[in-house]
């Protein structure tokens, strides 16, 4: 083999090796959002529904207390910190969904549940978030015909509920309720239904509300 034949060898060796590089798909990221919706078994249980989306932790966010607790943590919100793939959807998109999930005209609390503990948020983790989630809620806005109440705040500390939150909506675990003694699944449905969530999320939204709220509790 002369020099001339071995060096093409090598160099068709390595345009090979390019070709399989590029072809490898891109590697998944996991990353997070902070978003307010009132009751954060509801607000779980419909990202949980989301495509993209891998994990949903139950907490609290926006006040001063250190380690709030559930008895004792009107100075934050209920919150829910969603971890998604980013190569199966987007920040832009989750917002988006997220908005056609709640009662975006409501500054006093959510459905049956009041107070600022249970208001409405997306807490962006830093300016470019910001940007795309006014962008989010000026095309809700517009598409829906009203003013939208939900602010954008800043990065917030996240603080873990308790774990009996965690995944409420699917529990097996029997829970004395004014529906008797039922499972944790049971009774949330129950909650959900009787306070109107999915009812005034419809009526608000129509057909742009997000339909993964009429699996919750399944």
């Amino acid at each position: 083999m002369t020099r001339v034949q071995r060096m093409k060898q090598v160099i068709a060796a390595l345009s090979l090796a390019a070709t399989a590089l590029t072809a490898i798909p891109a590697q998944a990221e996991t990353k997070s959002l902070v978003v307010a919706g009132g009751c954060f078994w509801c607000v779980e249980s419909d990202f949980d529904h989301m495509d993209g989306v891998v994990a949903t932790t139950s907490g609290y966010a926006g006040g001063e207390m250190q380690e709030p607790t559930y008895r004792d943590h009107g100075q934050h919100r209920e919150v829910v910190k969603v971890d998604y793939d980013d190569t199966k959807t987007d920040y832009g998109t989750l917002v988006s969904q997220f908005l056609r999930t709640i009662d975006v005209t409501d500054e006093g609390g959510q459905f049956c549940d009041r107070g600022h503990a249970y208001t409405t948020a997306i807490h962006a983790g830093n300016d470019a978030e910001a940007k795309i989630a006014r962008e989010a809620i000026a095309e809700a806005e517009k598409s829906l015909g009203k003013t939208i109440v939900t602010p954008v705040e800043g990065p917030v500390t996240f603080w873990k509920a308790e774990d009996y939150h965690q995944g409420y909506y699917m529990s097996d675990v029997k829970v004395l309720t004014r529906f008797g003694l039922v499972s944790r699944a049971k009774a949330y449905k129950g909650y959900r239904e009787g306070c109107g969530r999915d009812a005034r999320v419809r009526d608000l939204w129509g057909d742009q509300a997000f339909m993964g709220v009429h699996k919750a509790g399944s």
